[in-house]
């Protein structure tokens, strides 16, 4: 990938057992010569201030194995939405403009808000300042919305995937995506106190469309047939969670057709 080079992930809440450990990404970021690369929470936590998320890396071991930046460190960057679905603006770190390429690299799972969290989560959420996760949750009127966990469900998804959109557009071709799908929790990272995985592993998509890739991985769990899945639908179809596959799809940044191609890695060694 061309230039100084991003890779977005979950650093793990405090607590949390499932996020993907520094040791299972460790040959991917330094193949690229990556920098690892986080914002703040806009709730109360480990990660909700610079000082306190810089050592929750140190925690977790992510500054053992990487260069880390905190993107909104340095205050936040507007991208605009001109045809956003609920917002026209998206917030996010500052630090991103430091980089030429971007690797999305998610932990696909369940979420407590989005009913799940992939490569569009962590487009939207993941990049945001931690006033444009406010802006996301509260679907642009953090000015009038008292509780930004209670804002319109709909009107949520539609603004996580407007700002999916701004970061994918803003990186252009110079973007890709990671989905490993283990540790199948229908609780996101972002959980101090989380339900441990419901099913079995399945597997790592790798594209270069987050709408594709997304799809591709709800329908790798809706057709599974291991124990847990119902467990996980329930939590997907609870929070109206696919609706952003068709909110994104509408804002034509991606597609939600795709073509799994099975690489079998061991026949390369």
């Amino acid at each position: 990938m061309p230039g100084r080079v991003a890779v977005k992930l979950h650093s793990g809440e405090k607590g949390n057992q499932n996020y993907l450990q520094p040791e299972f990404v460790d040959k991917l970021v330094k193949a690229v010569n990556g920098t690892v690369v986080e914002c703040n929470t806009a709730y109360s936590g480990a990660r909700d201030t610079i000082e306190k998320h810089q050592k929750l890396m140190r925690d977790h071991g992510w500054t053992e194995y990487f260069d880390v930046d905190i993107m909104d460190s340095e205050g936040e960057m507007k991208l605009d939405i001109p045809n956003g679905l609920q917002i026209k603006e998206d917030y996010v770190g500052k630090n991103i403009q430091n980089y030429d390429s971007m690797i999305v690299l998610s932990h696909f799972k369940g979420h407590p808000m989005g009913g799940f969290g992939g490569a569009l989560k962590q487009l939207s959420i993941g990049c945001a300042s931690s006033h444009g996760k406010l802006h996301i949750h509260c679907a642009g009127k953090e000015d009038i919305q008292p509780d930004m966990f209670k804002a319109d469900q709909i009107e949520f998804i539609n603004s996580m995937a407007d700002a999916a959109s701004a970061v994918a557009k803003y990186f252009g071709n110079n973007i890709v995506y990671i989905n490993a799908l283990v540790n199948l929790s229908v609780d996101c990272d972002c959980c101090a106190i989380a339900e441990d995985p419901c099913m079995e592993d399945i597997g790592i998509l790798a594209s270069t469309d987050p709408i594709a890739i997304d799809q591709a991985c709800i329908d790798l769990i809706w057709n599974s047939t291991g124990p847990g899945k119902d467990h996980f639908i329930k939590r997907v179809e609870s929070r109206q969670g696919r609706h952003i596959l068709e909110a994104a799809d509408k804002l034509r940044f991606g597609s939600r057709d795709y073509e799994l191609v099975e690489i079998d890695l061991n026949s390369s060694l």
